[in-house]
């Protein structure tokens, strides 16, 4: 494999995990926040195809993304009401919307399917970025709008979370709600608020797949994206930059499937199209705590702390736990 045909595979990998981005980092704000989501799946597919519907009708891509918006607000909006203040599992409620939406979309996006219809601009580069050596044409050439706007909301949420007041208020109502309610914070209140943005997020998410990554609509569009970016979310450990990390690495791994695929053309297609997420999983599986412990064993010591440091996470303390605030 030369340079150049890495350089392919690296690219494709990030445009692949653009919409990956905006889900996982969706999720990651809404569960720091102390809510479980699990509605991504369906609000990833029904967000893919409300987008395309408004892009197409209105021939404006981004009123397609702000109909995807307020599509995956709307949902977040009967999880967040269900899970905070009606108390209800919040496993149940998202799950039976994951399955709701995903018919949904389908059943009203029948009239869409496999027709042409808008599309986000083509790639641009940026200026002086560009002609940085390696990274440049890696991640400043050949993005698009999108693209760019991604390594934006990976920095911003980043700093948002470790170096603002209100990032720190943010991780305390999913750490210890109570404490934070004592110093005066409104955790209902806030709770509610990250609820939509992540939502937000998500449909975000879907739109960026059927009018960039996967332009078009066709019946389970974006089917298994929303598992894959729960899964990401849990590998990343709540972090970011670590959740931005797992979605580039399932990038990679579609790409070199999809590369696999065109050099190995005996095994049939459908081992390529499911590699990546069983890998996914597999990965997931390896860094969770007890496999964590055995593979580390085998280093020396002062390696095993440092990457035990690195890898070992744990969710927010709160997370899915119903808060009454009197």
């Amino acid at each position: 494999m030369d340079s150049t045909q890495l350089l392919i595979i690296l690219a494709t990998a990030i445009a692949t995990a653009t919409p990956l981005i905006f889900a996982c980092l969706g999720e990651t704000l809404t569960e720091r926040a102390g809510v479980i989501n699990l509605s991504a799946e369906g609000t990833v597919m029904l967000g893919a195809m409300v987008g395309f519907v408004v892009a197409k009708t209105t021939e404006n891509v981004w009123l397609g993304f702000a109909g995807a918006a307020i599509v995956g607000v709307l949902v977040a909006l009967v999880v967040a009401f269900g899970a905070i203040t009606l108390r209800q599992s919040q496993i149940a409620i998202g799950f039976v919307l994951a399955l709701l939406c995903s018919d949904l979309s389908s059943y009203l996006g029948n009239p869409y399917v496999r027709i042409p219809g808008p599309t986000v601009p083509p790639a641009f580069p940026i200026p002086i970025l560009e002609a940085i050596p390696v990274l440049g044409p890696l991640f400043f050439r050949q993005g698009d709008v999108l693209v760019y706007a991604s390594y934006a909301l990976i920095a911003g949420m980043w700093f948002y979370f470790y170096r603002t007041r209100a990032g720190l208020t943010l991780r305390a109502i999913g750490e210890q709600p109570a404490a934070a309610f004592v110093r005066g914070h409104n955790v209902i209140g806030l709770r509610y608020a990250y609820t939509l943005i992540g939502g937000a997020l998500m449909g975000i998410a879907g739109a960026a797949f059927s009018l960039d990554f996967k332009a078009g609509w066709s019946h389970r569009h974006t089917a298994g994206y929303g598992w894959i970016a729960l899964a990401i979310v849990i590998f990343g450990g709540w972090n970011p930059l670590r959740v931005a990390f797992g979605a580039y690495l399932f990038g990679v791994l579609q790409s070199l499937a999809s590369v696999a695929q065109s050099s190995i053309q005996d095994v049939p297609t459908q081992v390529f199209t499911v590699a990546p997420f069983i890998l996914m999983i597999l990965v997931l599986v390896l860094t969770s705590a007890g496999w964590l412990d055995r593979l580390l064993s085998y280093l020396p010591v002062n390696a095993r702390r440092t990457l035990a440091r690195t890898l070992r996470t744990s969710p927010p303390a709160a997370l899915g736990r119903p808060f009454e605030q009197d």
